[in-house]
């Protein structure tokens, strides 16, 4: 596999629980960040770790991504679980970390704001928000 799985939102939380090392990275951009809101991890000693993988508005992809990562401090055998709005971006984000031998990348199904429902919005259709867990909008 090109990285070690899809986790749902609410395991997920449950490992970034129990495992003091695990980390969440947000791969969204900032305007994500600033007006739809970030998972909030205080209640478990941690932040999330902001990294877009794209900008806004351009779609460009950011090129330090990696660099970005690597200068975080993260260790390699650290478990990672990615995030973005529904899943795709951090897909992709999961499977470059992996080809640079970060051990355990999880991408996180459904993401922050999950799959469109039949009215075409986000956020009542899994994902991180549907599912109640903790966020924080800026």
């Amino acid at each position: 596999m090109d990285y070690a799985g899809d986790v749902d939102v609410k395991e997920t939380w449950r490992r970034l629980s129990e495992d003091p090392n695990a980390v969440l990275i947000d791969v969204r951009t900032t305007a994500e960040w600033n007006y739809v809101g970030l998972p909030d991890l205080s209640e478990l000693g941690k932040q999330p770790l902001c990294i877009e993988w794209q900008f806004f508005p351009s779609s460009e992809r950011n090129s330090d991504f990696l660099a970005q990562v690597q200068g975080s401090g993260i260790a390699k055998d650290a478990a990672i679980y990615l995030i973005c709005r529904s899943g795709v971006r951090s897909k992709h984000a999961a499977i470059l970390l992996t080809a640079d031998d970060f051990e355990r990348c999880y991408n996180v199904a459904g993401g922050f704001e999950g799959d469109k429902n039949t009215n075409g919005h986000r956020g009542t259709v899994g994902g991180w928000k549907c599912a109640g867990l903790p966020w924080v909008q800026g």
